[in-house]
């Protein structure tokens, strides 16, 4: 091939735009030297050559900024715009060289060089074939790509000028200025043809790469227009039954919650922390349901809810006397913490431990408490309870973790300063997976609990204003760090009377109504209820006395319905015929003096009880034989009295050998009781002295107090139960321990008035009374001295 030159053309630059020939399209003109360009070209028989410039930034561009290969264009229309701009329809014919520059102003001139033509003939069956690869290949990037229409391609393929067909898929395909000025420059038809061969098929490779993509794109975009379109449903059908809207419903639902929960600041902070974490999960996340879970709580408790204290204490007076006989103790406790709290607004919640025998009214007492103060009350019972968890919660990290039943109980009772009764507080026990004891140290200490924190919460919670009461059966179990922060106050058993009273006022009106009797249809005397107590209850408390009403109450109502009386009538005559044959036995005072019997107090958890000791001397070798399931500290107790017999056998009339000749058989009757304990002390001592002195004991004479080797007489507890146990069995005159005086104000009066009560300090003074006549010492012996202790 060789080039021949053509005339010379005045040139435009074109900026992003390459014209193949065969192309027609327009394109506006607003650069000076442009215009210039196209009004020379119109007096010159309208041809142009349009070359594209290098660099489509440059708005007044060089000869070097231009290429040297371009079209030789034919100007169809000129169109004038607003702004000196100019709107250009062209053609184009030829592609051209640039051999010179031959003017750069006012517009570019150039000599141009058009390819010579070809022997299309030599190259026949090479355009031929590569024709046909162009035109297959052209045909499968039309179906790849959406760009080109159907008609295109009609057009293209009846094409037979491989030259024609090469410069019309160029134009409609590129889109690369390199690619598009690549194949201008291809003068030769089977280099143009290859070159643009070699792009389609680097474009099909990309629209297959491309559709691909667009493939897996259109799925998920599918997949998410599905899900809104079922999601909007779903909202749809929300809406029409009232229901939130979804995730986004729900996280604006806890805004609002949050919002008018007036939480305290940390608190504010980590829930919108954990609100914010929900709003970035999915719906159907399982951390979200925890998320969820965890707001509720937060929720739910009562940060800044607290009930108005009643601080009147003639109101406070009045409920707990509706609700409790006697407990005097307890109630001017209460009427005491409420007089505090009516001089100062901000006193922590005392902690009261109520402890004493089953069924005297602890928890019940609680309750009337709650009432009294007008506060809600929730109970916990921790007997039993072995893991700390109980007490503190499991840490959010546990499946199905729970806050600790405090944080449960609070949110139970729906304000921060309820009563809360921690029942059975003496029963707790602990194992490997933690001590709740040492849990409950910060709950109930006033200078720690402002702050407790949960595991699962991990936030302070304030529960300085809680009024902890606790129950207890006994202390010993009790560590000795928690029993340090309650206010111990001690329940004894009821006597009698109290229970009598309780009976008749609480328990028969309770159980009447609960079984539907009317008021008077059953007819109990005291009396009657006396025998209900003594024959058919052993206990401190009134449940088995409430449990033996409620039979009376069914087997009443049951006479009423088949007889159609109104009203029963139950006296101690016929009352085995609704209770059946008596269960128990409480051993009356014998009218005889009997010699080595003598009558002992016993504490037991169900109260009082009343002790035969009976002492038997016998020949022999001088041993002590104890008898009756006795535990060691009672023996010890025994050994000790016979020892100070022995220290003044003289002044007890003995001789000092006796202990030689003689076995002594101590016997407490009732064996399959186990029985220890010190208190017993005194009474064995009297008893081995009455039997070897031959000297009778009073029968309406019993005692109770721990021996030494000297005599002395040391104090010993239980007394209330144990002078109700004599009262009952007829005793008049009860002896203790001198150092026991503190505790006879707990004794009731009317026990008081019909039991004389001797304090003594030493034996003397007990066998004084309790002999029917001192011994008379031995003259000369070893007395060992007056005895003063």
């Amino acid at each position: 091939m060789s080039d021949e030159p053509v005339r010379r053309l005045p040139l435009l630059p074109l900026r992003g735009l390459t014209i193949f020939p065969y192309m027609v399209l327009h394109f506006d003109v607003g650069r000076a030297k442009s215009i210039a360009a196209l009004e020379a070209a119109m007096v010159n028989d309208q041809e142009i050559f349009l070359v594209t410039q290098k660099d489509t930034k440059i708005d007044d561009p060089e000869i070097d900024d231009i290429f040297e290969v371009g079209t030789i264009s034919k100007i169809k229309q000129l169109l004038k715009l607003p702004g000196e701009t100019i709107r250009v329809l062209v053609e184009g014919l030829e592609r051209g060289r640039i051999l010179e520059y031959t003017k750069q102003e006012p517009y570019f001139e150039a000599n141009l060089v058009t390819p010579k033509k070809y022997d299309k003939a030599e190259i026949e069956l090479q355009l031929e074939a590569i024709s046909r690869s162009v035109l297959s290949s052209f045909e499968t990037y039309v179906k790849l790509s959406n760009k080109i229409s159907p008609e295109t391609l009609l057009t293209v393929s009846t094409l037979e000028d491989p030259d024609r067909l090469a410069d019309i898929i160029a134009a409609n395909i590129l889109v690369r200025s390199e690619d598009k000025q690549r194949i201008l420059e291809s003068f030769h038809p089977v280099e143009r043809l290859e070159n643009l061969y070699d792009i389609l098929i680097r474009e099909i490779e990309i629209l297959e790469i491309e559709n691909k993509i667009n493939l897996r794109v259109k799925k998920q975009i599918d997949k998410v227009q599905r899900e809104y379109y079922l999601r909007e449903q779903l909202k749809a059908i929300q809406r029409e039954l009232g229901e939130s809207e979804g995730v986004a419903g729900e996280i604006e639902e806890y805004e609002e919650k949050i919002e008018k929960a007036n939480l305290p600041e940390e608190v504010e902070e980590k829930a919108a922390k954990e609100l914010n974490r929900l709003s970035k999960m999915g719906p159907g996340s399982a951390e979200g349901s925890v998320i969820r879970t965890y707001l509720d709580w937060i929720l739910d408790l009562p940060w800044n809810i607290e009930t108005e204290d009643n601080l009147d204490l003639k109101n406070a007076a009045r409920i707990l006397d509706e609700d409790h006989y006697g407990l005097e103790k307890v109630k001017e406790r209460v009427i005491e913490y409420l007089a505090v709290r009516q001089l100062t607004k901000n006193m922590k919640g005392p902690i009261l431990c109520f402890v004493g025998p089953p069924g005297v009214g602890k928890t019940s007492i609680a309750r009337s408490i709650a009432r009294s103060l007008n506060r809600k009350f929730v109970r916990m019972s921790v007997g039993g309870v072995r893991d700390e968890a109980e007490i503190r919660g499991h840490r959010r990290t546990y499946v199905g973790a729970i806050p600790g039943r405090i944080i449960a109980s609070i949110k139970q009772a729906g304000s921060k300063n309820p009563v809360f009764l921690l029942d059975e507080i003496d029963k707790m026990s602990s194992d490997f997976r933690g001590d709740p004891a040492s849990a409950l140290l910060e709950v109930l200490d006033a200078e720690q609990n402002y702050a407790f924190r949960d595991h699962y919460l991990e936030l302070p919670f304030d529960l300085s204003k809680v009024m902890f009461l606790t129950t207890a059966n006994t202390l010993e179990t009790i560590p000795r760090p928690l029993l340090d922060r309650m206010e111990v106050i001690q329940i004894s058993g009821y006597t009698e009377e109290e229970k009598r009273n309780i009976a008749s006022k609480y328990l028969i009106p309770k159980q009447m109504k609960e079984h539907g009797l009317p008021e008077n249809s059953i007819i109990l005397s005291d009396q009657t209820i006396s025998d209900i107590i003594n024959y058919y209850t052993r206990e401190s408390g009134v449940r088995s006395l409430e449990r033996q009403i409620a039979t009376i109450c069914r087997r009443a109502a049951r006479k009423i319905l088949e007889t159609g009386r109104e009203r029963v009538k139950i006296t101690s005559g016929n009352l085995n015929k609704y209770l059946g044959i008596p269960r128990f036995h409480y051993d009356k005072v014998k009218n005889q003096d009997e010699i080595g019997i003598v009558t002992g107090l016993a504490w037991t958890s169900v109260g009082g009880d009343t002790l035969s000791i009976e002492v038997t001397p016998m020949a022999g070798t001088g041993k002590l034989v104890l008898t009756g399931q006795l535990g060691d500290v009672m023996k010890e107790s025994a050994r000790a009295g016979f020892s100070y017999i022995r220290s003044r056998a003289a002044k007890f009339g003995l001789s000092e050998d006796f202990h030689e000749k003689l076995d002594i058989h101590i016997h407490i009757p009732e064996g399959a009781i186990p029985k220890d304990g010190p208190s017993a002390g005194i009474t064995m001592t009297t008893a081995v002295i009455s039997a070897l002195t031959e000297i009778p004991v009073r029968s309406d004479v019993a005692m109770t107090g721990e021996i030494t080797l000297r005599g002395r007489i040391l104090p010993i507890g239980g007394l209330k139960e144990k002078i109700l146990a004599a009262h009952r069995a007829g005793i008049k005159k009860v002896i203790i321990p001198l150092e026991n005086k503190r505790d006879l104000d707990e004794i009731p009066d009317n026990v008081k008035r019909k039991v004389e009560i001797v304090l003594a300090e030493n034996m003397d003074e007990v066998l004084s009374h309790a002999l029917t006549r001192m011994p008379e010492p031995i003259s000369g012996g070893n007395n060992d001295g007056d005895q003063k202790s």
